[in-house]
């Protein structure tokens, strides 16, 4: 089948998006725990970024697990199509001219790699959500914890199923000792330059 799959070329590139939108694009890589604060930095770096005219939007588990993943679980397997599958959404945005925020657990390591395999490495920023699971625990604002620990959720990254934290990211994020705001800060003065049309 894939032989007979003949890409069209369309007029419009992703270089002239860009120059449209007068920034360029790339994708905002959130990961950490459940309940670590991926979704809301996430979404005080896109308000700031809206702010500045930067054309945006936002991935994250539940809007992607309640439409175009709905048919996928937890276990290892389908968290790994989960992944590619939100990698590859990515990569259109991407190609649209938006700068593309992605807050997902993406607990594995090999994942993450194959994220940046996708939208390649010029386009990856990752963001790593450093916080412990006693304090994830602690806050447990959809009561997944709680859950998990009755058993009646298998597979709960932190208490069934690992977690690999990355070891070099681009930025990292300890919000048991730094503020969403100083946090989301942070992130938008990281990418201020990557920003910048090249």
């Amino acid at each position: 089948m894939s032989k007979n799959i003949i890409p069209h070329s369309y007029q419009i590139s992703k270089t002239d998006r860009i120059a449209s939108n007068k920034h360029n694009s790339f994708l905002l890589w959130f990961t950490g725990l459940s309940g670590s604060g991926k979704s809301t930095i996430a979404n005080v770096v896109e308000q700031k970024l809206f702010q500045k005219g930067i054309k945006t939007y936002t991935l994250d588990g539940d809007n992607i697990r309640k439409g175009i993943n709905k048919d996928l679980s937890f276990s290892p397997e389908d968290r790994t199509e989960n992944i590619r599958r939100i990698a590859e959404i990515a990569n259109l945005m991407i190609d649209g001219g938006l700068v593309v925020l992605a807050a997902f657990v993406s607990p594995y390591k090999k994942d993450r790699e194959n994220i940046k395999s996708i939208v390649k490495d010029v386009n990856f920023v990752e963001i790593f959500v450093n916080t412990s699971v006693e304090e994830c625990e602690r806050r447990d604002v959809k009561g997944l914890y709680k859950k998990a620990r009755a058993g009646e959720i298998k597979n709960m990254t932190g208490v069934s199923a690992p977690y690999e934290a990355p070891e070099h990211p681009d930025i990292e994020i300890k919000t048991e000792n730094e503020s969403v705001e100083l946090a989301a800060d942070r992130i938008v003065d990281y990418i201020t330059p990557k920003l910048s049309k090249q």
